[in-house]
Order: structure tokens, then C-alpha cells, then sequence
């Protein structure tokens, strides 16, 4: 089949899942899309099991897929430049210190507190692997994913300083997240040992470099889009900063995610103030606003026929389900100790802050891309196997609950 072909069914997917979702149950598309599909994929299974094949065609397209490299060099980039493109830049920088301690000194406590955990929990339940691949799974896991988050926070309604404390950290935690991802899975795959000097210059090339990197696009785009008054051409010109730019930030060795968050805020604040007509501004927010729309049907589809080409037997399948309040709990100790450290300070935070934020930081398909990119050597299959059984659960379970859980907590439309 064609690299045509396998899109167009993906895609069609995506419409007919979306389609059955607002005609009845009216899930978050998110939600809908990924239960639709995990549906889908336990129906071929069953069809297997009465002596038709067709999951092994289904196994093949998804074969093609190559869903870590689709989703890190691809999806990735226009999905996090679409969020960040509505992302009010002042409520941002107002709880800045906030986002910025729990989008490093977070997801490097909250890396440690998941591996060694789930390290133990490996030896108890007799499937036992290397401390440094449970660290690995710490790293992929901690960050929380803008993707699946900043869709399912704006229809839950979150009270919005909360909001933006979590949307501000999915946006920006990558870069550490990646730093220290890329530095422990240099040291599976090599059976060596990464020093504080390469992770240093590791982390200044990408995340410093990335956050720089995106500025600078970010400024030239704003200069190209003030010349000029054309919402067509204009479209375009971000539609370069997304594709060229994260191009070329890989080539650059810098964090493409960052950058592309960075530039994002730029032209959604600065850009959509001085250098957008009306009308540009309107034709530009509904191309996102569909771009964000198509693609995140397209990747929560593909995160629920993923199960197809996995080893989900049950020991993994049971310590996955184990590792679930593992990763809950070391988010919760690393967003308390973080928020509560603030207070002392006389920093103030809603009541259920600490529970919403833990609750609500979903893990989605970026881990899950992490976990694939992972060398093929013995316990690979293990990390993603446990790895998607979190992400499945952070998708429905969490994805399900936390609107509820913000209905609790009292109004805060002065943040």
C-alpha cells in the first residue's frame, strides 16, 4: 500500500470515529477518538481469534506508520505551534516561576521518584530490569503532554490560573524532559556512562538553544507578516516557521519542541497585537484551530491502534497497571513540594490546585513516541508496554474525570 493510502485510512478513521463520537456519546474528541479506536482494535482481535486475519493487514499499515518518528518529526511540531499560537503570554509570564520550577527541578525529581519506584516494583513482581531502564521510563513518563492536555483542560472548563500553571508546564517541561530522556537512553544503548559535563552542554544546546532558536523565528516571522497584508501569503509564512524551522532546529541539534512553543507565543501575542490585520487574525486562528483539530484526531487514532503492534501480555500489562499510582503519586509530591516550597514565600494558590494539576497532568502520544524511539535491545518491549498502558489510562480515566474535579473548585476569573 502507499504512503497515500495509509493516510487516507487513518484519516478517514479519524472522520468516521469523530463522526459516531458527536453523534452520540459527545467525548472530548480526544477521548472519543482513542476509546473508538481501542474498540476497533479489540474487534480485529476477536476477528483473529474466529480465524480472520485482518488484524495482520492492520498490523501492516501500522508497520508503515513509524508512529515515534511520525509524532516527534512531524505531528509534534504543528501541534505545539497551534496550542502555543492561543496561549495568552501575560497570564504566562505571572506564574512564571511556578511553570519554570516544575518544568525542570520537576521533571528531573519526578524522573528519580519514577524509576527508582517502579525499579522496586519490577524486583517484587519478579520482572525485573536495570535500575538505568527504569529511569528511562521515569524521564519518557514525567513530562506531562501538551497535546493531550491543552484539548481536554479548555472543555473541562479549569479555573483558569490553574490552567495556565498546567498548560504553561506541558508547553515547556520537553526541553528538560528530552535533555534527560536522550542522556539516560544514551546510557542503555551504550552501557556507558554520561557525564555532568556532556548533559550540561546536552541541555544548553537543546533547551537553551531551542527557546533561542524558536525567539528568532519568531522575530523574523513577525517582521515578514508586518510588511505585508495578504492572510493567505501570512498563513504561509507560519506554516514555514513551522515546517523550515523545526527542520531546521533538528539540523541545529536545538529543541525543535521549544522552539516551537517560543515562537508560537510570540506571533499569538506579539504578532496577533502589530503585525495582523482583522482579518488575518481570523483566517489565521481557524487554520490553527483545524490544523490542531485534524492532527489530534489523527494521533489520538493512532495511540489507540498502537495496541495492535505491542507485546501487551499480562505480567506487563499488571505492572503497567502498578506503575499508574506510581506516576500519580510522584506527581503529586513533585507539584506539592514545588507549590508549597512557593507558599512559604507568600505565593497564592487556589484550594485543589495541587489536586487538579496532578490529576490533570495527562501523559499522551509524545511518551509514547519516546518509548518507541528507544534501541531494540532486551527490555525496549517492557518500557513501551508499561508506557502505553499509563498513557491509555492518563487518556480515558484522567481525560474522563478532571472536569468534575474542576466543577469543585471555586471560580478564579481574576487570575
Amino acid at each position: 500500500m502507499t504512503v497515500f493510502g495509509v493516510f487516507a485510512i487513518l484519516i478517514s478513521l479519524a472522520a468516521i470515529f469523530g463522526f459516531v463520537n458527536e453523534r452520540t456519546v459527545r467525548l472530548p474528541t480526544a477521548i472519543g477518538v482513542t476509546l473508538a479506536s481501542l474498540v476497533l482494535s479489540l474487534g480485529l482481535y476477536l476477528l483473529h481469534f474466529a480465524g480472520l486475519t485482518v488484524d495482520v493487514w492492520a498490523r501492516g499499515i501500522l508497520d508503515r506508520v513509524a508512529f515515534g518518528e511520525l509524532v516527534l518529526k512531524g505531528l509534534l511540531s504543528f501541534l505545539l505551534f497551534a496550542g502555543s499560537l492561543h496561549v495568552d503570554l501575560n497570564r504566562l509570564t505571572t506564574h512564571r516561576l511556578p511553570i519554570f520550577l516544575l518544568a525542570t527541578l520537576g521533571v528531573v525529581a519526578s524522573t528519580f521518584l519514577v524509576g527508582t519506584a517502579v525499579w522496586w516494583l519490577f524486583g517484587v513482581l519478579e520482572q525485573p530490569i536495570p535500575y538505568s531502564w527504569a529511569l528511562v521510563f521515569g524521564a519518557l513518563i514525567s513530562p506531562t503532554d501538551p497535546i493531550a492536555v491543552l484539548g481536554i483542560l479548555h472543555r473541562a472548563r479549569t479555573p483558569p490560573s490553574v490552567e495556565t500553571l498546567i498548560t504553561g508546564e506541558s508547553l515547556f517541561n520537553d526541553g528538560v524532559g528530552v535533555v534527560v530522556f536522550t542522556a539516560l537512553a544514551a546510557v542503555v544503548e551504550g552501557g556507558g556512562h554520561v557525564g555532568t559535563h556532556e548533559v550540561g552542554m546536552l541541555f544548553l544546546r537543546e533547551a537553551v538553544g531551542g527557546l533561542v532558536f524558536g525567539l528568532a523565528l519568531g522575530l523574523v516571522a513577525y517582521q515578514m507578516l508586518k510588511w505585508i497584508d495578504n492572510y493567505s501569503v501570512e498563513v504561509l509564512i507560519t506554516l514555514g516557521v513551522v515546517t523550515g524551522g523545526y527542520a531546521l532546529a533538528g539540523a541545529l541539534h536545538t529543541s525543535g519542541p521549544l522552539a516551537m512553543v517560543v515562537a508560537g507565543l510570540f506571533l499569538g501575542n506579539q504578532g496577533r497585537l502589530f503585525a495582523m490585520s482583522d482579518t488575518t487574525r481570523e483566517h489565521l486562528d481557524t487554520f490553527w484551530e483545524l490544523i490542531d483539530e485534524v492532527l489530534n484526531a489523527l494521533l489520538f487514532v493512532l495511540i489507540g491502534l498502537e495496541v495492535l503492534v505491542l507485546d501487551l501480555s499480562w505480567p506487563l500489562v499488571a505492572v503497567g497497571l502498578a506503575a499508574i499510582p506510581v506516576v500519580l503519586a510522584a506527581r503529586f509530591v513533585t507539584v506539592g513540594s514545588t507549590l508549597g516550597g512557593l507558599r512559604l514565600v507568600r505565593r497564592r494558590f487556589m484550594p485543589y490546585t495541587v489536586r487538579l494539576m496532578t490529576w490533570g497532568g495527562l501523559r499522551g502520544g509524545i511518551s509514547i513516541a519516546l518509548a518507541l524511539s528507544l534501541p531494540h535491545t532486551e527490555h525496549r518491549g517492557t518500557v513501551v508496554a508499561i508506557t502505553y498502558v499509563v498513557v491509555v489510562f492518563s487518556i480515558l480515566v484522567q481525560g474522563l474525570t478532571v472536569a468534575p474535579l474542576a466543577r469543585r473548585m471555586p471560580t478564579d476569573s481574576t487570575s
